[in-house]
């Protein structure tokens, strides 16, 4: 039996995190975040760390060679073997057929989520961003699920504010978006594998817009994660 792979595929700050976290732990399958796994070799300051903080704190994409190879080893690991969720990746459509590439025939079926959110949104949304250094959960000024602006309410960990989250990044970062990244949705469109959601509402109607979505595959994942 195939695997599948979740895509949630948006802009930056349109909540892919977050809805990748509610999803994994609906459907009890490992949620894969290429931002997470690049922000902790920059905290570590590898070499692949160092030259993505360039990228990154630039508004730009990490070249796709950096992120494919990171990628492709971690979907090996065992916890993967019936399903998982991507956040972040693909990001290109070169990222999308070496996604495709990395499986056999057969084994492996994707179905893609994208949040649609507008823009101007995205960059008030941005402006009161905060994250958790610890685990990695995402914090916006006014989110009830936050007990007050200094700590995750998840770890106690203090928050902190990313270096790629200003306004003026999230301007230059939304251009790369829809220069390079929204050609994806035609992709994905293309081969029937796209679903579209709408962001702008409260993340508990987010995420049963988008279990809802998947339905078809939510039976799939959930019975082979029990």
């Amino acid at each position: 039996m195939s695997r599948l792979a979740l895509i949630l595929f948006g802009p930056p700050a349109a909540g892919k995190g977050t809805q990748a976290r509610m999803v994994g732990a609906a459907l009890r399958v490992p949620v894969i975040s290429t931002g997470d796994i690049l922000r902790e070799a920059v905290r570590n300051e590898t070499e692949l760390g160092k030259e993505a903080r360039r990228h990154m704190e630039s508004g730009g994409l990490v070249p796709d060679e950096l992120v494919d190879a990171i990628v492709k080893e971690r979907l090996q690991r065992t916890d993967c073997a019936q399903g998982f969720i991507l956040d972040g990746y693909p990001r290109t459509v070169h990222q999308a057929v070496f996604l495709e590439s990395a499986f056999k025939d057969g084994d492996l079926k994707i179905r893609v989520v994208g949040i649609s959110v507008a823009d101007d949104v995205l960059i008030r949304r941005i402006a009161g961003r905060k994250s958790c250094p610890k685990c990695g959960k995402v914090f916006n000024f006014g989110d009830a699920a936050r007990k007050d602006g200094a700590v995750c309410d998840e770890c106690g960990t203090a928050l902190v504010s990313r270096a790629d989250d200003s306004a003026e990044v999230m301007v230059q970062r939304l251009k790369v978006y829809h220069r390079q990244t929204r050609p994806l949705v035609d992709y994905y469109q293309g081969r029937g594998w796209y679903v579209e959601v709408d962001g702008d509402r409260p993340a508990d109607e987010v995420n049963q817009s988008i279990l809802k979505a998947v339905q078809g595959q939510v039976g799939t994942m959930s019975a082979v994660a029990r």
